[in-house]
Parts: C-alpha cells; structure tokens; sequence
C-alpha cells in the first residue's frame, strides 16, 4: 500500500469517527431537549422518557434541525418563545457534544 492509499484511508476512518460523534451528539441533545419540554408540558417519569423519544425520532423525517424545531413548537404553547426553544437546542447541543466527546 503507498503512502497516499494509507493517508486516504486515515482521512476515510477519521470522517467516518467524526460523523459518528455527530450522530451521537444530535441524538443526546434531541433528547435532552424533549426531556425539557416534556418538564414544561408537565411530564415526569416514564412519560417525560417517551416524549424524550418521539423527539428524537422526529429528527429522522427530514434532514437539518427544523423537524425537530416543528415538533417542540408544535407541542408547546404561546408562552415559550421560538428564539428559547432555538437557545435551547444550541445549549444542549453543546452539552451533549462535550458529553460525547468525554464518553
């Protein structure tokens, strides 16, 4: 194998690592995100955990964040804001990636 073939196949494996961590961190802050909406829908529990779920699995339907964003806005009411619940999955995004990176 030549230099460039291992260089090409290191770059492959690190990209491959990253999206990985990427994945994982999304999927940490979906679902602390719905932990803290289901806390403001009045959830606790076993209830709070599934509403944490179906956040999760709301990412799934399209690419980007704005199915997630669709799906919390739609369940909350007037009085949280469009730029807290964006404030929000910036902040857990945050927290979960450093989580993940901790392991």
């Amino acid at each position: 194998m030549t230099t460039f073939d291992e260089r090409k196949d290191a770059f492959e494996r690190k990209f491959a690592h990253d999206e990985e961590l990427r994945f994982k961190a999304l999927a940490r802050r979906n679902k602390l995100l719905g932990l803290w909406v289901a806390e403001k829908l009045g959830k606790s529990g076993a209830e709070a955990d599934e509403y944490a779920r179906s956040v999760v699995l709301a990412d799934f339907e399209e690419a980007g964040h704005e199915d997630v964003f669709r799906k919390v806005r739609g369940d909350l009411d007037a009085s949280v804001s469009d730029t807290e619940i964006r404030t929000q999955m910036d902040t857990f995004l945050a927290q979960a990636a450093q989580e993940v990176q901790s392991g």
